[in-house]
């Protein structure tokens, strides 16, 4: 399914929280996502959790995915969720992908972080995992 078989395109936030300054993989990631037809919105470095979420709602996005690597995962993606919460976006992705290890994967998930990617994960598999999450979740 591609993201042109919507009335819109998908539309993803992708963040860099924190002080984690290597965005590489992130631009890959941005890359990636815009020419299977998603529209993106690329935040920069050094966003806030509080940033990444007033973004998602401003620009009404159907999925965030932070790229972190600096280890500070366990304490940026539980402060998203619960700022998703407090502004009502129950209906929007929560991924991302970097240096997490699977035993955190798994905590995160409990706490309603989708799936997480490691490096190396071929593009096409998040650009599907997205477009799969977004047809089951959302109205279109």
């Amino acid at each position: 399914m591609s993201t042109t078989e919507f009335n819109r395109p998908i539309r993803v936030l992708v963040a860099k929280v924190g002080l984690d300054g290597h965005d590489r993989g992130a631009r890959i990631i941005a890359t990636s996502l815009r020419d299977a037809g998603m529209e993106v919105i690329y935040t920069g470095l050094r966003q806030t959790p509080e940033m990444v979420v007033n973004a998602a709602l401003q620009e009404d996005v159907d999925a965030i995915g932070v790229s972190i690597l600096s280890g500070a995962h366990m304490t940026v993606f539980p402060k998203i969720i619960a700022l998703m919460k407090a502004k009502g976006l129950d209906d929007v992705l929560v991924t991302g992908g970097g240096i997490i290890p699977e035993q955190d994967m798994e905590e995160l998930s409990k706490i309603g972080v989708n799936r997480l990617f490691s490096p190396g994960t071929n593009t096409h598999e998040i650009v599907k995992y997205i477009t799969e999450w977004v047809k089951q979740h959302r109205n279109f």
